[in-house]
């Protein structure tokens, strides 16, 4: 038997003690938005690290603890795992199909809040790690994680906690929180992330809501001021009115181009699982719909509140209306600037009256596609998904993988578990339980391969 099949049946045979123990970390809840669980979520993890024989540190920071463990391997390279045992709030409820924080498994898949954003990406590496070890009796190059618990909350904490301890978080790569499969099944490098700019805009116009008969001739209304600030940051074509926002904008370059067109056309597999029948700016698909996906800023109203919103009516004037709004930022923009020229629109348009809350941001970051760690992980997963991975340059989430670059100088890539059907931070979130064996498959690979140097 090679090495690779003795790796490969020994995570066959365990498949499912990995799956017991990733059921354990979802049924934990750790909601970072609501501040729930994340330090026994935290302890629970580093359980788990300790149990491996990884000498662990719980760190405290401004917020929730970040989980810091390391042990050495027989190889002099060192690889460093990021990830993050926090999860998006499980609401709406009702839209479950069983309890968020009771994992089930049902026809090959495992459902539950976080299975694969992101903790069934922590389990499935250190099952990985578990074939190594009882494989070869040690691991083959230094291994070191830092997992966190404010990732979904904008990891407000992570750049200090790096920051202050560049010295012991020393590595020669990285490998990101996530990965996975698209729409066809084909593994998928995703190279960078875009940046975020993350606030709440909120208006208050008296100190209690007023009868619309009462105050709607004679009163400021704080919905309609929101709504009039709002329209100031777009037109009808979809263009940021910020002056100054676009000027940062990197556009791509040759060969990110030459990678983008070499990927499939996602255009009719969007309009199926989404249910939407066009594009913005009449674009079609192909290269045009990949390049505007993500190389494109945005700013988007995820939300607003005001007023009345129940059943039937209610004739009221609000007092107070609010919005988040995010901005999705591409390579040389910042949130920082954006924050700056977002104040300075709003003065300008005379809405000075407008607060804005920032709710966190991240800087956009890329790798290298043809740095030589790059080809590695593309050509270990050859042997695991029957094909190579194709690489994306740039892909349209955001999280702080700029920290890792600016601090670090890593070359950072991904290899996961998800697949397009995941509903990853929506109701019944789920994993496909080949697809988590592929992935710890190819994690194993990643380690074997890095430590023979």
């Amino acid at each position: 038997m090679t090495d690779f099949q003795a790796v490969d049946q020994y995570l066959q045979d365990h498949l499912q003690e990995s799956i017991n123990e990733l059921s354990r970390l979802v049924a934990q809840p750790s909601v970072s938005a609501q501040n729930w669980g994340l330090e026994e979520c935290a302890g629970l993890v580093g359980e788990m690290l300790a149990q491996r024989g990884f000498r662990v540190e719980i760190v405290p920071t401004g917020g929730a603890p970040v989980v810091y463990a390391e042990k050495a391997g027989r190889g002099p390279g060192t690889l460093l795992f990021y990830n993050h045992y926090d999860v998006q709030p499980a609401e709406p409820l009702e839209l479950w199909d069983n309890p968020p924080f009771v994992p089930v498994v049902k026809d090959g898949v495992l459902y539950g809040r976080g299975v694969s954003d992101d903790k069934g990406h922590i389990t499935s590496r250190l099952f990985a790690i578990d074939a190594l070890q009882a494989v070869y009796g040690e691991l083959p190059c230094t291994v070191k994680f830092v997992i966190e618990g404010e990732e979904e909350t904008s990891s407000v904490h992570l750049s200090d906690f790096v920051r202050a301890n560049q010295e012991r978080l020393r590595a020669d790569a990285c490998v990101w929180e996530f990965g996975g499969v698209d729409f066809r099944g084909v593994p998928m490098q995703y190279l960078g992330l875009r940046g975020i700019c993350y606030v709440e805009l909120s208006v208050e116009t008296a100190n209690q809501d007023v009868h619309s008969g009462l105050g709607g001739s004679i009163f400021p209304n704080a919905a309609w001021r929101l709504v009039w600030a709002l329209n100031s940051l777009k037109d009808a074509d979809e263009n940021i009115l910020i002056p100054g926002f676009y000027d940062d904008v990197r556009q791509p370059t040759p060969r990110e181009i030459e990678l983008m067109s070499e990927l499939p056309d996602a255009s009719q597999e969007y309009r199926h699982r989404y249910g939407v029948d066009h594009f913005l700016g009449g674009i079609q698909g192909g290269l045009e719909l990949r390049l505007a996906e993500v190389y494109r800023p945005t700013c988007t109203i995820c939300g607003l509140t005001s007023g009345y919103q129940g059943p039937g009516s209610k004739t009221v004037l609000p007092a107070r209306a609010s919005a988040k709004v995010d901005f999705r930022l591409v390579p040389n923009q910042s949130p920082e600037r954006v924050l700056e020229l977002l104040r300075a629109h709003l003065d300008a348009q005379g809405f000075t009256d407008v607060q804005i809350t920032n709710l966190g941001g991240d800087a956009p970051a890329l790798t290298d596609p043809d740095d030589p760690f790059v080809q590695l992980v593309v050509d270990a997963s050859a042997g695991v998904y029957d094909q190579q991975m194709q690489i994306v340059p740039l892909t349209g989430g955001s999280g702080p993988n700029y920290v890792f670059k600016q601090y670090l100088d890593l070359p950072i890539v991904t290899a996961g578990v998800s697949h397009p059907g995941s509903q990853a931070q929506a109701p019944n979130a789920n994993m496909l339980l080949d697809l988590y064996l592929k992935g710890a498959k190819h994690i194993a690979r990643i380690l074997q391969a890095f430590g023979q140097g």
